[in-house]
């Protein structure tokens, strides 16, 4: 799966566009699949 990373909070620049694995839930949790989400500058 494709994740936006950050590794310490800084401008925009600092994000990082990855591949990651995709999860695996445990017994008591749901795995969501999140279709869009957003980005303010607030």
């Amino acid at each position: 799966m494709k994740a936006v990373i950050h590794s310490r909070y800084d401008n925009p620049e600092v994000l990082q566009l990855m591949t990651l694995e995709r999860p695996v839930p445990q017994k008591n949790e749901v795995l969501i699949r999140v279709k869009a989400a957003g980005l303010d500058y607030g």
